[in-house]
C-alpha cells in the first residue's frame, strides 16, 4: 500500500531540509580561514623576536601555535564529519586524498572528538598559564587559576560522562537489538 501524496511530499521536504545545514558548514570554512589568519599573525609576531627568545617564551610560542592548530583540526572534523553525517557524502576526485576517518565518524564519534579536542585545548591553555606563573613578574591571581583548573576538570568530567553514556547506550543496543535512535545527545 503506497503512502498518500501529502505524506510523501512532506517526507521529501523534511529530507531536503538537511541542505539548510550547508551554510553552517560553509561558515565553519570561513572560521577556519580566520584561524589561519590568526595563526599566521601569531607565528609572524613570534618569529620577529625568535633570536632573543628565552626557552620559556619558545615553549609558550609553541603552545600558542599548538592551541590554534588543535582548534583548526576541530573545525575540520566538525565540518567534514557533520556534513557527511547530516547533509551528503563527500566524493573527492582522488580517494587516496580522503582521510581514513571520513565516513566512519558517526554522531557519537563526533561528540567524542569534539570533547577530546576541547579537553586538549583547555590543557594547553592551562599549561600556558602555569608557565606564565613561573615568571617572576606574573600577575595571575589565585582565584583565576582556580577557575581555570575547575573549568578544565569540568571538560574532563564531561568527556568521561559522554564516553560512559555512549558505552551504556552501545551495550543496551547490543542486548536489546537495533530498535531506536542511539544518538540523542
Amino acid at each position: 500500500m503506497s503512502k498518500p501524496a501529502v505524506e510523501r511530499w512532506f517526507e521529501r521536504g523534511l529530507f531536503v531540509s538537511r541542505w539548510l545545514l550547508a551554510p553552517f558548514y560553509l561558515g565553519l570554512v570561513f572560521a577556519l580561514v580566520g584561524l589561519l589568519v590568526v595563526f599566521g599573525r601569531e607565528l609572524w609576531g613570534e618569529l620577529s623576536h625568535l633570536l632573543t627568545m628565552r626557552p620559556q617564551d619558545g615553549v609558550l610560542m609553541a603552545l600558542s601555535l599548538i592551541d590554534l592548530s588543535l582548534a583548526g583540526n576541530l573545525v575540520v572534523i566538525v565540518t567534514l564529519a557533520g556534513y557527511e553525517n547530516f547533509v551528503a557524502k563527500i566524493t573527492s576526485a582522488d580517494p587516496a586524498d580522503r582521510p581514513d576517518w571520513m565516513g566512519t565518524v558517526d554522531f557519537s564519534g563526533l561528540k567524542m572528538k569534539v570533547i577530546a579536542s576541547i579537553v586538549a585545548i583547555s590543557a594547553v591553555a592551562l599549561l600556558r598559564v602555569f608557565l606564565d606563573l613561573a615568571e617572576p613578574d606574573s600577575t595571575l591571581d589565585r582565584s583565576k587559576l582556580i577557575w581555570l583548573i575547575a573549568l578544565h576538570l569540568t571538560f574532563v568530567v564531561s568527556g568521561l560522562l559522554l564516553a560512559v553514556m555512549d558505552f551504556v547506550a552501545a551495550r543496551a543496543e547490543t542486548h536489546h537489538g537495533h530498535g531506536g535512535p542511539r544518538d540523542v545527545i
